[in-house]
């Protein structure tokens, strides 16, 4: 998982591992990063983005694999 922004400021790190079950998806690991984290993280992880291996992802029930990195960007304001 790696943070940006607002999301790093909310969890404290720029960056961690999370250990999943294999049949894990994006919501799992939100749920997950939420509990660890706290309502801060909870709150910006509502109004994020993600990206997976670089790809942004919409849909929170796709699949995440063993392995994949998993990028939180909270909304960006400026010009």
């Amino acid at each position: 998982m790696r943070y940006f922004a607002g999301a790093r400021a909310a969890a404290g790190v720029h960056e961690e591992k999370v250990q999943l079950p294999d049949d894990s998806t994006v919501q799992d690991a939100l749920s997950a990063l939420a509990r660890r984290h706290g309502s801060a993280l909870a709150r910006v992880l509502l109004a994020a983005s993600f990206l997976v291996d670089g790809v942004a992802v919409r849909d929170r029930s796709a699949a995440l694999p063993d392995g994949i990195g998993l990028d939180v960007l909270p909304p960006f304001a400026g010009g």
